[in-house]
């Protein structure tokens, strides 16, 4: 037994490649962009690769190809531009502020760019194709695979029986589709048994993004008899945009509350819509604005019948698609609160973004928010719609009392950090068992 020093790491590429069709990320996106850039721009020449996973196998970058690719993806997400040269920014902005009826803000807008997208992934896959196997690795790399992509496809890690000096990591996001079926496809529980099989087979370690989902995986796997797997807690970072205390969203004509992410059954939408439905009878004119931020996702008839067909909403809900980073953080310094109903998450970043930016935050009473936005949040039950009317209502009233008090309790408030998230991360690849010399 030998631990090679230092650590030979291959970072798992494959779900980014995929998101070159697409305009903007999604969490797990982000998530998979920062822990490419950190591990391929660290370490001495010939310790970092990128791994993609293929139909013909696994095929192995060198650092400098990775790195290409992982550039690529993160400049067609347009995610470094200023939130004034984010169309979709400027338009939704000019919108609250003029208090005109909201129109769907549609990532599309910036150009038509996805026959240039779609174009990128298909030279970037044929670069792929042509890269070396699995033999390339050195003895004792560490692979390191942060998203679910593939792990369904346990085939696609044959490989690794092959290659037992290499240790993989794998990180696991949530066991939302075991734990609440409901809120996925059909079929989406059975895919995600198989996902977890696979990490319990192959997994030298595993981290995990808050101690709630730690739990619920070293429980389904004590449940299903597989043996357990060292974890690590490494909570989310929030990008240093966030913590930017600068210009804010002037000029707002009426106050404007924030839900954001993925529009899918456990994010609870139909609540607040059905809130907001209320508050229009009663208030007219009044009713606060809501900005809906995310894409459309799937089993969500209901949610988008009310946002295409409610007149009522019309002119109070405004659905945001393809909004930068900067564009939500400068959205998030000036609006009013941040509403996070969901009945199921396995981070909830958007609470933790809020709250660095001095965002009030009004999240259900789940274990995960109470984890990681205990000090600052205001919690309701994802059931109670009247009391999420009442805080809606309080959030608006000038001079609110309610608001100052949740501002109050921001006060002081570090978030998590991706250099603190990495020292977690890097330390938990540390302490892996030393590559068995076959």
């Amino acid at each position: 037994m030998q631990r090679a020093m230092p650590a030979t790491i291959a970072i798992d590429l494959t779900r980014l490649i995929t998101r070159l069709r697409h305009a903007s990320p999604t969490g797990i996106d982000r998530v998979d962009l920062a822990y490419a850039r950190h591990y391929l721009e660290g370490g001495p020449e010939g310790t970092r690769f990128g791994l993609v996973s293929t139909a013909l196998g696994p095929r192995v970058l060198d650092r400098a190809s990775a790195r290409a690719i992982v550039e690529t993806v993160a400049a067609g997400w347009v995610e470094d531009v200023t939130a004034e040269a984010d169309p979709v920014f400027r338009d939704l902005a000019a919108c609250l502020a003029s208090d005109t009826p909201p129109a769907r803000q549609a990532a599309g807008r910036r150009g038509g760019r996805g026959l240039h997208r779609r174009r990128l992934q298909a030279e970037t896959l044929l670069r792929v194709l042509r890269a070396d196997g699995t033999d390339r690795l050195p003895q004792g790399t560490i692979y390191l695979h942060t998203s679910h992509l593939r792990l369904d496809l346990p085939a696609r890690f044959d490989w690794l029986y092959t290659r037992r000096d290499v240790r993989p990591v794998f990180f696991v996001h949530d066991l939302i589709p075991i734990s609440h079926p409901e809120y996925g496809r059909p079929g989406e529980a059975e895919r995600h048994a198989s996902r977890m099989a696979t990490v319990a087979r192959h997994a030298a370690h595993v981290l995990v993004n808050s101690g709630d989902v730690g739990e619920r995986f070293a429980r389904y796997l004590r449940e299903q008899g597989l043996a357990p797997r060292p974890v690590s807690v490494v909570p989310l970072g929030v990008e240093p945009v966030f913590l930017d205390r600068g210009a804010g969203l002037p000029g707002l004509a009426r106050p404007t509350f924030l839900v954001c992410g993925t529009i899918e059954a456990r994010k609870n939408h139909l609540l607040l819509l059905n809130v907001w439905r209320s508050l229009a009878e009663r208030l007219g004119a009044a009713t606060p604005r809501l900005v809906v931020i995310g894409r459309r996702g799937w089993e969500i008839e209901s949610v988008a019948d009310m946002l295409d067909r409610c007149p009522a909403l019309r002119p109070h809900v405004s659905e945001v698609v393809g909004l930068s980073t900067h564009g939500l953080a400068r959205l998030m310094r000036g609006a009013t609160a941040l509403l996070m109903p969901s009945f199921i998450e396995g981070y909830g970043l958007p609470v933790v973004e809020a709250a660095a930016s001095g965002l009030p935050v009004v999240a259900s009473d789940i274990p995960v928010h109470r984890e990681i936005g205990g000090r600052f949040a205001h919690f309701l039950d994802p059931l109670d719609g009247p009391g999420w009317a009442q805080a809606v209502t309080a959030l608006s009233e000038p001079a609110s009392a309610l608001r100052a008090e949740l501002a109050g309790r921001l006060a002081g408030y570090e978030p998590p950090s991706w250099a603190a998230h990495f020292e977690r991360a890097d330390a938990a690849l540390d302490r892996l068992p030393a590559a068995v010399d076959l």
